[in-house]
């Protein structure tokens, strides 16, 4: 089992928070660009 501290981390391209890998991320964490649903439907390019 990996420790919390040492999963991958992110910064969210809306709230510009850092938040961590997730088991239901796994197959696309590369992909992965927002914290939840929400900074997602909020998101202004």
């Amino acid at each position: 089992m990996v420790k919390k501290s040492e999963l991958d981390e992110k910064i969210c391209l809306t709230c510009k928070r850092p938040f961590s890998w997730r088991k239901k991320w796994a197959r696309d964490w590369e992909s992965v660009k927002f914290c939840s649903k929400r900074c997602r439907g909020e998101f202004k390019p």
